[in-house]
């Protein structure tokens, strides 16, 4: 097999992105849009269309290496059913469960001669996770490029070719899984207000596995725990979103709801340290 490009391809934008960057540099016919298909019940519709208009706007099929539940499995049930959150060095076990241990078999079936070229959608806001990324594929023996580090003219955006995002980016700053099981307390938030469905089926899951997903200064700390006060946020009026920045998000909140000030600064704190993105 000659060398392809295959684009860690997640349906967000900068994967988006990447994929029409590299075909317009190397071409559509030497691209492979390597998607792990997840569940609607957590995958935005407009993220399984944006993955489908670029793939149609380039000319190819996307490419699937799935979990094998993947249509009825959500992060919460892949961890329920392993009884642990995290695996490993305290890796989020449902990144492994349904991307990482997919990407990992379909490169040994497709790839075996570690010919391909694997494409990321890291940016230069991310130089750390470039750096630890290229050398855990360099130490397997694969290549990898990051064309969101490219020059700003040579890297085509969605809006250069017409292509909608999708409402996502409305509320969210990153196309992953609603009650995304690596985000902060403010993409929580957004969980209790919009999707109580997600919010207590995580909660049963944190029973049901007898550990919290969120720990704070080595205290764990339960969804339950907090929805005293997300239910005083909601009816003070504070915004569900990830548009601002946490340290906006959270002082705004202070002013709303003031008799939890000193939580919500230990809110603030926690999802400085949080990384809000799931990585293929």
């Amino acid at each position: 097999m000659s060398k392809k490009y295959v684009i860690c391809y997640s349906g967000g934008k900068s994967s988006s992105e990447c994929a029409l960057s590299v075909a317009k540099r190397h071409g559509s016919e030497n691209v492979i849009l390597l998607n792990h298909d997840i569940n609607g019940h957590v995958e935005q519709a407009c993220t399984k269309k944006l993955k489908q208009d670029v793939a149609d706007y380039l000319g190819i099929e996307i490419t699937y290496a799935n979990h094998k539940d993947w249509s009825t499995a959500t992060p919460v049930s892949v961890c329920v059913d392993a009884g642990a959150w995290k695996v490993g060095r305290g890796k989020i076990l449902c990144t492994n469960r349904l991307k990482t241990a997919p990407f990992m078999k379909w490169m040994k079936e497709n790839d075996p001669k570690k010919e391909n070229v694997y494409v990321y959608g890291l940016d230069k806001t991310e130089l750390s996770r470039v750096t630890r990324r290229a050398l855990a594929m360099g130490e397997m023996g694969y290549k990898t490029i990051f064309p969101m580090l490219w020059p700003e003219n040579v890297i085509v955006r969605l809006e250069d070719i017409g292509i909608d995002p999708g409402k996502i980016y409305e509320t969210f700053n990153h196309s992953n899984c609603t009650g995304c099981l690596k985000a902060g307390w403010q993409h929580w938030y957004i969980v209790y207000c919009t999707r109580k469905d997600i919010w207590e089926e995580t909660k049963n899951g944190e029973d049901a596995i007898g550990h919290s997903i969120h720990w704070d200064r080595g205290q764990e700390v339960y969804l339950e725990d907090k929805e005293e006060l997300f239910e005083a946020m909601r009816l003070a009026g504070v915004v569900p979103t990830e548009k601002i920045k946490f340290q906006t998000f959270w002082a705004q909140a202070k002013k709303k709801v003031k008799v939890y000030e000193k939580e919500m600064t230990d809110l603030a704190e926690h999802d400085k340290n949080v990384c809000l993105e799931c990585s293929l």
